[in-house]
């Protein structure tokens, strides 16, 4: 069968074109963005890629056409496949038709830490000799690819609560129909397509309906805005994590995070040593080391695989160092992961400043509906720089005004970056965060860098 997915470097959407190309089928795709690491891992699995939405890409007709949720009406393809008729569905639901409905579903849910989350748990199970089948929003570099299909009937499937596709308004993860899941928190995100956070409740607790009773759910004990959505109706055992009664907690722990002890049900069950920071990161493995659990991997067994568990490409990814300064990329965009971030490097910094390099792309900032929150978020940061594209609704420089001269807002990709090479020292460690492309300024700082000779 041929298939032609639209939207296919998204990251959700290239993995199903990974997944549908191991399956047998031939898989082409379109994209209005291409960039990597999406782009050339799709490349690479020899999957035929075309830039644009034209008519012309879905010709000759395809079999099926696989429609990403970026897609909207009114765009030409969309139109062209409406018009002649051509069979389509969305990514969720032939995920679910054609791979989900015979396995074992380890969902993994929330507002942040799905990624990584995801990545821990198919390391986990990896490690334990079960070569998971996943869909994973990014590339875990202990597998180099963001799904496969796997061997044993496990499937982990990073639950995005983003609405379908333009045909089908639900969340993503109501066609998941997971045996397992993790809620990892939940705050107000998405505000192009959710009105308020009672609205992304109502969409969890969908998720939370679909459990079976010989089911887990597992959600940190001290989450409000999740405890809200399991009180209103849950048919399925719930284990927490994280608060003083929970099943799973951390014991002694480093600052930075990088060294902690594991306790589940009042005994330590180990020390995981790793190179992650940060508490939200110890939350992480919380989860994934009690979803683990539930499929039969022992704790003392997930610890030890956590031990070699390096972190997804574009988490605290290290993308170079010139001169002792180092360049890092981050995926965080909502002020929450932007803080636990920023608190995560800075316990790991003993010396040298931070320069936090933000580019606001998500719909929700863009908006300005978290605006009001960033300062405080980028509070651990030396020197903030922050690129304001055309769509942005906000005066940076009239929000964030309590930064002082510690912000610099530049509306020229060219200036940012002569700005940033300027004032960076030895020693400094440059964060640049965004949740696209950032018309690759990870690479053009490290070249714009000046080599010195010690």
């Amino acid at each position: 069968m041929h298939i032609h997915i639209l939207g296919i470097c998204g990251t959700f959407m290239g993995g199903i074109a990974l997944i549908a190309r191991e399956l047998g089928h031939q898989v082409s795709g379109s994209d209005a963005h291409v960039y990597p690491p999406m782009s050339t891992q799709l490349a690479a699995a020899g999957i035929d890629l075309q830039q644009g939405y034209t008519a012309e890409c879905l010709q000759p007709a395809p079999d099926q056409v696989i429609v990403g949720n970026a897609l909207s009406r009114g765009n030409p393809a969309i139109e062209y496949l409406l018009r002649n008729r051509l069979n389509y569905t969305s990514g969720p639901q032939w995920l679910a038709e054609h791979l989900l409905s015979q396995s074992w579903v380890l969902a993994v849910a929330g507002t942040h830490g799905k990624t990584t989350t995801s990545s821990m748990l198919a390391w986990i199970l990896e490690y334990a000799g079960l070569q998971p089948g996943f869909l994973i929003g990014g590339v875990p570099n202990n597998f180099g690819l963001s799904a496969r299909t796997g061997e044993s009937g496990c499937f982990v499937i990073e639950a995005d609560e983003y609405d379908t596709a333009f045909f089908d308004k639900r969340s993503k993860f109501v066609h998941y129909h997971p045996r397992t899941l993790v809620m990892n928190n939940l705050e107000f995100d998405h505000a192009d397509i959710f009105d308020d956070l009672a609205a992304i409740q109502r969409q969890f607790h969908h998720l939370v309906r679909t459990v079976p009773d010989n089911g887990l759910i597992i959600s940190p004990g001290d989450d409000t805005n999740l405890q809200q959505v399991i009180d209103q109706g849950c048919w399925t055992p719930v284990e927490h994590t994280l608060s003083q009664q929970a099943a799973w907690r951390i014991g002694d722990t480093t600052a930075d995070g990088s060294d902690f002890e594991v306790i589940h049900q009042g005994k330590k069950i180990g020390k995981i040593t790793w190179s992650l920071t940060g508490k939200h990161n110890q939350a992480n493995a919380l989860a994934a080391l009690a979803a683990a659990k539930h499929v039969g991997v022992p704790p003392e067994h997930g610890v030890a695989a956590l031990h070699h568990f390096t972190n997804v490409k574009r988490r605290m990814e290290l993308r170079g160092e010139v001169n002792h300064i180092k360049v890092y990329d981050d995926f965080a965009h909502h002020p929450t992961a932007i803080a636990t971030t920023l608190q995560g490097l800075r316990a790991q910094t003993d010396k040298g400043r931070i320069l936090a390099v933000l580019e606001p792309r998500s719909n929700t900032l863009q908006m300005g509906v978290h605006a009001d929150q960033l300062a405080d978020a980028l509070q651990d940061a030396d020197q903030i720089y922050l690129y304001t594209p055309p769509e942005l609704a906000w005066r940076p420089e009239q929000v964030l005004h309590n930064l002082g001269k510690r912000l610099h807002v530049a509306r020229d990709m060219d200036r940012l970056l002569r700005r940033i090479v300027a004032d960076a020292q030895p020693n400094d460690t440059i964060l640049v965060m965004s949740n696209g492309g950032f018309a690759n300024i990870h690479s053009r700082l490290l070249e714009s860098l000046p080599v010195r000779n010690d």
